[in-house]
């Protein structure tokens, strides 16, 4: 096969998979914000949860159906470009894939009707578990979607037919697979530091404009405390999961840290450089002298073996890995600090006024899809040559396909995602504009702590005239 055909047909799926996963990334987290924007609600019977509710449930059903109407399309291309793969790991991801949509999207559509259309029309306590069963639908569509491509990155559970096919042989070894727990747990954390992200800087936008608004007040509180707590937490997550990595995946990791020579007294933890592959060097490199043995061993001179190790068509391409990386990181670091700054403001009773840091929120705000992105081009790039790890290679997965067919598909994509994709994305951007505080409750709606329904509101009015 033509190389060319094979590098467009692997372009194609980053770029459909790369516009996919960010609209999941909010959606796992958002479902969750409303979840508890309505407990407190309910809790509370104030009115400004309530405001904040209605406000992100919108915002929920666009990103929602961009997310779906994005993973449809990237599916098909293992029917067409990925054919040879769909053919030899079939068995294992296919009945996996088939949990997905028969559990979480089942769910998730099921009770979304609810949650969107329902308040006002079923009772307090069904619109509420119709709430969290979405919110936990797209948890349990992260999970099996991460079980699948967590086993393609530690393959287990199967045995290899004379066709050379995957056959699942043990179920629970198969989800269940060596780095899925750590990438589950990583992918979730990453899912509400980017929700929390944007409802942070959309919580600074609106208070800027006016620092006394309830409603902003509440969403900028709420997603400050939620970075302050998870950022620490996800870089712990990080580390679990790159020790993992290490111990199953260690070219992936070599690729991460730039080393390209072994290091048999203490491997130096490379900030920044210019990896050279043909040459096998990290060019300008500055580093801390045995800092990578000490995070990735616990010991200052500990060895780690480099990609000197590892013939070169076997190493993934290592610029990427190790840049794509580092945004990640430090990324990572910007959003504890954005965390850790938040408590000390609110502690000197300044969260509200610091206009400041409120700038820097909003800047914040894409950050996290930034930083989804960018460790997903690490796994997925770091995993290369191979799509089932150290199994199945890249190359001998794609189908007998044309390189003109390619590249008029991958146009197309590109054209219809930029067009589809960036006018809903505006349009989010446009209800974010607008205070959530100006939203009425809906019709029947009790809000007890603001005095009155809007039907009830209705029928004084009548009796006044009435007496009138």
């Amino acid at each position: 096969m033509d190389q060319l055909a094979i590098d467009l047909a692997r372009a194609q799926f980053a770029f459909t998979v790369s516009f996919h996963i960010i609209f999941p990334a909010f959606s796992i987290g958002l479902a969750s914000y409303l979840m508890v924007l309505e407990g407190l609600w309910l809790k509370t019977d104030n009115p400004v949860y309530l405001r904040l509710f209605k406000y992100w449930r919108k915002i929920f059903a666009v990103a929602f159906g961009m997310g779906v109407v994005s993973g449809i399309v990237m599916s098909y291309q293992f029917g067409t470009n990925w054919s040879v793969f769909s053919d030899k790991a079939g068995p294992v991801i296919g009945p996996l894939m088939a949990y997905e949509v028969l559990t979480a999207f089942f769910l998730e559509a099921g009770f979304l009707g609810v949650m969107l259309f329902g308040m006002g029309r079923v009772s307090k306590k069904l619109h509420f578990f119709a709430t969290c069963m979405v919110a936990f639908g797209t948890l349990l569509s992260a999970t099996w979607i991460l079980s699948v491509n967590s086993w393609m990155q530690t393959p287990a559970g199967f045995s290899m037919n004379e066709a050379g096919q995957f056959i699942p042989e043990d179920w629970m070894a198969i989800i269940f697979n060596p780095s899925f727990p750590y990438r589950l747990v990583h992918m979730v954390l990453a899912a509400y530091l980017t929700t929390s992200l944007v409802v942070g800087a959309v919580g600074a936008f609106h208070l800027l404009k006016e620092k006394t608004n309830p409603e902003a007040r509440k969403m900028f509180s709420m997603a400050m405390w939620m970075l302050a707590l998870v950022a620490p937490l996800q870089i712990y997550a990080g580390d679990l999961h790159g020790l993992n990595t290490l111990e199953h995946q260690p070219v992936k990791v070599m690729a991460m840290e730039g080393h390209f020579e072994s290091h048999e007294h203490g491997a130096p933890l490379y900030l920044f450089g210019i990896p050279d592959q043909e040459n096998q060097e990290l060019k300008y490199a500055v580093g801390i002298p045995k800092a990578s043995s000490l995070i990735l061993k616990h010991d200052l001179n500990a060895p780690l073996d480099g990609l000197d190790t590892i013939p070169l068509e076997d190493q993934p391409p290592v610029a990427i890995v190790f840049w794509s990386f580092r945004i990640m990181v430090g990324l990572g670091m910007l959003m504890m600090l954005v965390g850790f700054t938040s408590v000390f403001l609110r502690l000197r009773k300044r969260l509200y006024e610091a206009r400041l840091f409120h700038r820097f929120a909003i800047l914040m705000g894409p950050t996290g899809f930034i930083a989804v992105l960018a460790g997903w081009v690490t796994t997925e790039v770091g995993r290369q040559p191979y799509t089932v790890y150290g199994l199945l290679r890249t190359n001998d997965s794609v189908a007998p396909i044309e390189t003109p067919a390619v590249a008029a598909s991958l146009t197309a994509f590109v054209i219809v995602y930029f067009a589809l994709f960036g006018a809903g994305t505006y349009y989010i951007l446009k209800m974010m504009k607008k205070s959530p505080g100006a939203l009425d409750p809906l019709p029947g709606t009790i809000t007890r702590a603001a005095g009155t329904t809007q039907a009830a509101s209705l029928a004084l009015k009548t009796s006044e005239g009435g007496v009138s």
